[in-house]
């Protein structure tokens, strides 16, 4: 069922309150010891600058502007931000084009990732070519302006996150591509999980999206600061190239434009699909997202796939047995390198105990038979860990990261029947409400607990009065003014963006919401990949008792592929039916752009682009009940 976007009368004050005493107080008490070289780290080998800093789109519309963040040149945090965050955020306001060692070079600070070239025989190899074509190709322009122009010959995804194939097209083309110009390199299985987590989930992955990066929250001290990765995503739509070459192996070996590059696959670490590589001739290590400068998630609270931390932490130790001895430079995909073989081996030495200390102290108390929020109250970090930046929860936090363990291994359920089946939201809402005496009643009392500090009951509190009455004025400001007030004692950047966003939204609303199909990446995508996406769109409950076979001849790629409906389902396989209902010939563009919405399947069929033969209830019954997905469903209300 589709969750409403109700619209509410707002409170007539919308802007963000200062901190209250207890915040001030909190944050004034952290003491920050941190190392102070990682400011030279951050700035090592700049070269220039963008010439603005700011990055607009194809209609003149802002794609990026890191002068948004000019406050953070202030090195004393203010009461609203955690000290170590505001350190955090001001190594990642660091921009420009640096070179991070003879032959490699970074472009920094222009997208929430990092742009690497590396220069070849003839040209460039690209290295995760960021989320925006906006921002990719204004990197590439950096570059060769201060580098010298050399053509893009190849392309290196190190994994299946947008953030690091989205902005293919700034860099390079489909007719380039096509034509051999430049090679497109990824680890097996990188098409089928950048679909799966970009796709299939994709319309409720990008709307928790807006909580975990708060791309809604204006730039400022009581706002947005940073992504803990990087500064911030771009406002730009992500396409996608499919690879031309899949690494299958670790130790494979490739020579790409004149340089060696020796890879080491790592599946279920921070991407379903990742790599690892190393650069023999150089002592070059590029750790992908396996390692950056801070914790990650084990579980990223817009959704994913739960990641292995067993395994993580084993193939970073993997990268230190096979590369740490002769390796000189660890580079990655966020944030900025380690320098140095004795820096390099202590960073990941770091790393891969940091993940596996999570993993195993998570299980440890789960095996005494503590549930996961139990376990994220007593664990705290170690001292090994908070010392070192790198280890710290910028980006991950470790309250999420041992419920993603504990997910892991033993679901969601925690063991207890009292939570094994619990009403909706709202149902429990309005139970409680009435257990407590009623919505004034229960704002009064969480008011004087917000006058505490206590603002994690607060909110748990008044979450129940905001779910059985969506309309009640004083619970919702209240619940923002405690939301906030947790952004600003946070230092991981995903709660502080997510805990403002819940109250920018319970002060204004929902965004409105808006076509969620991702048209630029659907040409990527292969037929059967187009036929799962179709079925999780089918509106089952419109279909029971039909069954229909559609033939699908592709004269484009030689392919035929029967498509069955039955039991309230689609299923495809590549092959001939018996006897199809009907039997559509046509080419995989064809069928996209059905797909993404930019022609009916009647306009597709009345002008060419699809030829029918057979029955037409076959296709009426599938594509007059596909479901259209919005993005701009409520979250913290109902």
């Amino acid at each position: 069922m589709q969750r409403a976007c109700q619209t509410h009368r707002v409170p007539a004050d919308l802007t963000p309150k200062p901190a209250t005493i207890h915040t001030a107080m909190a944050n004034a008490s952290i003491a920050i010891d941190l190392d102070p070289t990682d400011f030279d780290r951050a700035t090592r080998g700049r070269i220039a600058r963008h010439g603005t800093g700011r990055i607009d789109g194809p209609a003149g519309n802002v794609v990026w502007d890191i002068n948004r963040y000019a406050f953070l040149h202030d090195p004393i945090a203010p009461d609203t931000v955690h000290p170590s965050l505001w350190r955090q955020a001001r190594l990642n306001a660091e921009h420009g084009l640096f070179e991070v060692a003879p032959g490699i070079w970074q472009v920094r600070g222009y997208d929430i990732s990092n742009i690497t070239f590396i220069k070849g025989t003839v040209g460039w190899i690209v290295i995760d070519p960021l989320t925006s074509g906006d921002c990719a190709r204004e990197s590439l322009a950096l570059a060769n302006e201060h580098l010298g122009a050399r053509p893009v010959t190849a392309v290196i995804y190190t994994h299946s996150h947008a953030d690091h194939f989205g902005g293919v097209l700034g860099v390079t083309t489909n007719e380039a591509v096509a034509a051999g110009e430049c090679r497109v390199i990824a680890p097996v299985g990188f098409l089928h999980e950048a679909v799966s987590e970009n796709l299939l989930a994709g319309p409720a992955m990008l709307r928790r999206a807006t909580y975990q990066f708060g791309p809604s929250l204006p730039a400022g001290p009581r706002a947005h600061v940073d992504c803990g990765l990087g500064k911030a995503i771009p406002i730009s739509g992500a396409a996608l190239l499919a690879p031309t070459e899949d690494i299958t192996h670790t130790g494979e070996e490739l020579t790409v434009d004149g340089v060696r590059i020796i890879f080491q696959l790592t599946p279920e670490t921070e991407a379903p699909a990742e790599m690892n590589f190393f650069f023999p001739d150089h002592g070059w290590l590029c750790m992908a997202e396996n390692c950056t400068q801070t914790m990650h998630n084990l579980v990223p609270i817009r959704g994913a796939k739960v990641r292995d931390a067993l395994a993580w932490s084993k193939y970073i130790g993997g990268a230190l047995d096979l590369f740490g001895d002769i390796t000189d430079l660890v580079f990655a995909s966020h944030n900025w390198p380690t320098w140095g073989r004795d820096d390099v081996r202590a960073y990941l030495l770091k790393q891969r105990d940091l993940y596996r200390w999570m993993h195993d102290q998570t299980l440890r108390m789960a095996n005494h038979g503590n549930t996961p929020n139990e376990i994220a109250n007593m664990l705290t970090l170690p001292p090994e860990f908070l010392a070192q930046s790198h280890t710290r929860g910028y980006y991950g936090d470790l309250v999420h990261n041992v419920k993603a363990v504990y997910q892991r291994y033993l679901s969601w359920y925690d063991g207890n029947p009292a939570r094994l089946n619990t009403h909706s939201p709202s149902e429990s809402g309005r139970r409680y409400v009435e257990f407590m005496g009623g919505a004034d009643a229960v704002v009064l009392k969480a008011r004087t607990s917000f006058e505490a500090g206590d603002f994690r009951w607060v909110c748990e509190v008044l979450n129940h009065v905001v779910f059985a009455h969506p309309d009640h004025q004083q619970a919702r400001a209240l619940q923002a003014d405690a939301f906030e007030q947790l952004g600003y004692q946070s230092e991981s950047t995903t709660f502080r963006n997510a805990y403002l966003t819940g109250a920018q939204e319970l002060r204004q609303g929902p965004p409105p919401p808006r076509d969620a199909r991702a048209r630029s990446m659907l040409m990527a995508l292969t037929v059967e990949q187009v036929f799962e996406l179709l079925g999780v769109r089918l509106k089952a409950e419109n279909v029971g008792g039909v069954r229909h076979v559609v033939q699908w001849v592709f004269t484009d790629l030689n392919e035929s592929w029967r498509l069955e409906l039955s039991n309230r389902t689609l299923s495809a396989w590549i092959g001939t039916a018996a006897s199809p209902d009907a039997t559509l010939t046509t080419t995989r563009a064809a069928l996209v752009s059905v797909i993404a919405g930019d022609a009916t399947m009647l306009e597709a069929i009345n002008d060419g682009r699809i030829l029918l033969e057979g029955n037409t209830e076959a296709l009426t019954a599938i594509f007059l009940n596909l479901d259209v997905f919005q993005s701009g469903f409520a979250i913290v209300e109902p």
